[in-house]
């Protein structure tokens, strides 16, 4: 009998079964270089034997802190070929929390930018498990390219089951430390066949990629594409000019954009004299996720992309994606995050004693689905913690409406009990963005003498608008019951407000900031 074979294929393996079928056409670019299927898959092969040539074996981990570029893609392919464990770092985070993130993941081998070499060269004495640093540079004389110089081309012959381990990512910390998430091969090609089926992507899609490549969203949305034979174009992260994105997007006949709300906001931004002189037919689908979009927004965004499919996701570093919301639902179901995304068993809401809420009723969000993680590195209480059964929480709350939509609620960390009733920043914070001269707006509960919590909310104001917070208070005043409305407003500017690599906002620093202040 002959031996059973692997039940699907890696992303690493697909890219020669596609070196074949799409020899040249365009896998891989950015705004200097292109690589054709024919040559990204050498350029793997190389990267794979020199790796394996460092004395890397399966299993055996490697950090990167890298900007969004072609290299960071070459070395999930070829940690895909090796069956070496990718560890990609979030390279906004400080030298303490690279070093935490880099030490906790036991690599061994660290790939870095080439200017953030000042960061890393005063903490390398606090990583004795990295035996090799690769400097990733701007030309072919940089560390990374004499590295894959003298390594062959042909195919590696390691062993890399479904099962075993891909990456691991670790979380953005909303809610405390990262936390290292273990992420099969398997649990990812799921994904990517369960959103070609949920989105309608084909090989003849050209993606845009913009979100950190640190980041889930990335690793989930930007290499659906080399698996299908499409086409991916890698763009600065750090770098969004929202008039070069439509520069873009018009060049290179973009078809696919996964964005987060803040993105959009700029790109509404863009006068219609100045948007309007782009030809941006190309685009036919666009993703906001990473964190909630206000209806408001969700309403200017397909009215500045006329004809193009808006599609919502809700999911999370462990679970993947959750729900969908479609395009035609947009409209009908405005402030929805969908229903269950194909492959995913029915979310259940659960209270704190695990029994299922009534339709309407606030639950923590529990789903199971091909696509969940394999555990947290190193943590197994807080592995077992975060499921019931076979059901996992990343601890957001949500509703379910009488037709089986989902909403999401907020964090079950960023409830605020105030007097003792419960408040959902995210219910705030929807009023108050709706003021005219709100460019953004966080809620948060701040230490109260009567009321134990006092609801704050810190705002930034669109360029050229002015607001005092008397103003705004008085805003809110008839739209919310009195124990919601925010009993003080603080104004800061963009960059003062703490995000993940995503761009959600960190509630929990927020609220470091205000502990010490008490509303009296």
């Amino acid at each position: 009998m002959a031996q059973k074979s692997a039940p699907w294929l890696n992303l690493g393996q697909i890219l020669k079964v596609n070196a074949g079928k799409f020899a040249d056409k365009i896998a891989l670019e950015d705004a200097s270089r292109k690589f054709t299927y024919s040559e990204l898959n050498k350029r793997v092969n190389k990267l794979s034997h020199a790796l394996l040539s460092l004395g890397l074996q399966k299993g055996d981990k490697i950090s990167c802190l890298l900007e969004n570029c072609l290299e960071i893609v070459e070395l999930y392919l070829a940690c895909a070929k090796t069956g070496i464990v990718l560890n990609p770092i979030n390279f906004r985070l400080t030298a303490q929390e690279v070093t935490y993130i880099a030490d906790n993941a036991d690599s061994q081998a660290f790939f870095v930018h080439e200017e953030f070499i000042p960061l890393i060269t005063p903490i390398k004495t606090n990583l004795p498990k990295i035996k090799n640093y690769i400097v990733v540079g701007q030309d072919c004389h940089s560390d990374y390219e004499k590295f894959l110089q003298p390594a062959g081309e042909a195919e590696p012959t390691c062993s890399v089951l479904p099962e075993d381990t891909w990456v691991l990512l670790y979380t953005s910390g909303t809610t405390g430390k990262p936390k290292g998430v273990v992420r099969s091969h398997e649990s990812y090609l799921a994904f990517y066949l369960i959103n070609a089926v949920d989105f309608g992507f084909t090989e003849q899609d050209i993606c845009l990629n913009i979100m950190p490549l640190c980041h889930v969203n990335s690793t989930f949305f930007s290499f659906i594409f080399p698996y299908l034979g499409g086409t991916v174009y890698i763009h600065p992260a750090r770098k969004f000019d929202p008039v070069e994105i439509l520069e873009i997007i018009e060049r290179e006949k973009i078809t696919f954009i996964s964005l987060i709300p803040t993105h959009y906001s700029l790109m509404l931004g863009v006068p219609p004299a100045q948007s309007k002189k782009y030809d941006i037919s190309s685009l036919k689908k666009l993703l906001c996720s990473s964190a909630p979009a206000r209806g408001e927004i969700k309403k200017r965004i397909m009215e500045f992309f006329r004809g193009v499919q808006l599609y919502e996701g809700y999911g999370s570093t462990e679970a993947g994606i959750v729900t969908v919301l479609k395009p035609p639902e947009q409209l009908t179901k405005l402030g929805s995050i969908g229903r269950e995304s194909c492959g995913t068993d029915y979310v259940k809401l659960l209270n704190e004693n695990g029994q299922e809420v009534p339709v309407g009723t606030v639950g923590e969000i529990y789903s199971r689905s091909p696509m969940l993680f394999t555990e947290y590195y190193k943590l197994p209480e807080k592995t077992k913690s975060s499921f019931r059964g076979e059901w996992f929480s990343a601890g957001d709350l949500g509703k379910k409406d009488e037709d089986g939509y989902y909403y999401m609620v907020d964090r079950k960390d960023n409830m605020i009990i105030t007097g003792g009733e419960h408040v959902y920043p995210s219910e705030v914070e929807e009023i108050v963005a709706k003021h005219p001269a709100v460019f953004d707006v966080a809620v948060i509960g701040v230490p109260d003498e009567k009321w134990c919590e006092a609801v704050k909310a810190v705002v930034i104001v669109k360029n050229g608008q002015t607001a005092t917070a008397e103003e705004m208070i008085e805003f809110c005043r008839d739209k919310m019951t009195g124990y919601k409305k925010p009993k003080s407003i603080d104004f800061i500017q963009a960059s003062e407000m703490p995000r993940t690599a995503s761009g959600k906002i960190l509630h929990r620093e927020l609220r470091k900031r205000y502990e010490s202040h008490k509303h009296l």
